[in-house]
């Protein structure tokens, strides 16, 4: 595998890490929030990834093997169909008759644990672009 390739390979991964990191952070700042756009209160949302074949460039002229290489995309942002938390509160002024308040169905510390691993899977993939960065540097001074 060249240094581009591994770039896109690894560049995929930062920026779908990214995605989720914004869609968790979205999560966390909305885990009160009882109303939105649509009516109700915020659903919380996560990405769904793929790998996709690696396409373009020097992938075209890759061997069988290399040409299984593939990067990662987010293909979709789901809303989670789990259920409303709801909380006795007759003063709040989304309480329905019987004073029950619809809350978010977010879970704080689902989200944190979440946002941890994207941060670990950005970072791991940060090492490897510049791992691939070094590598072909020392091949550089090793033609010199």
């Amino acid at each position: 595998m060249d240094f581009l390739t591994a770039m896109r390979i690894s560049g995929s991964a930062l920026k779908a890490e990214r995605m989720r990191i914004n869609i968790d952070a979205m999560n966390l700042a909305n885990v009160n929030t009882t109303r939105t756009m649509e009516g109700g209160p915020y659903r919380a949302k996560s990405v769904v990834f793929a790998a996709r074949p690696l396409e373009g460039g020097f992938a075209a002229s890759l061997d069988a093997a290399a040409r299984r290489l593939r990067k990662v995309e987010v293909v979709e942002v789901v809303e989670d169909d789990k259920p409303f938390k709801e909380v006795f509160d007759p003063s709040h002024p989304d309480a329905d008759e019987n004073g029950i308040v619809r809350l978010p169905n977010v879970d704080p510390a689902e989200q944190m644990i979440d946002l941890l691993e994207a941060r670990r899977s950005y970072g791991a993939n940060v090492t490897a672009i510049e791992t691939a960065k070094g590598l072909a540097l020392r091949a550089l001074d090793i033609a010199k």
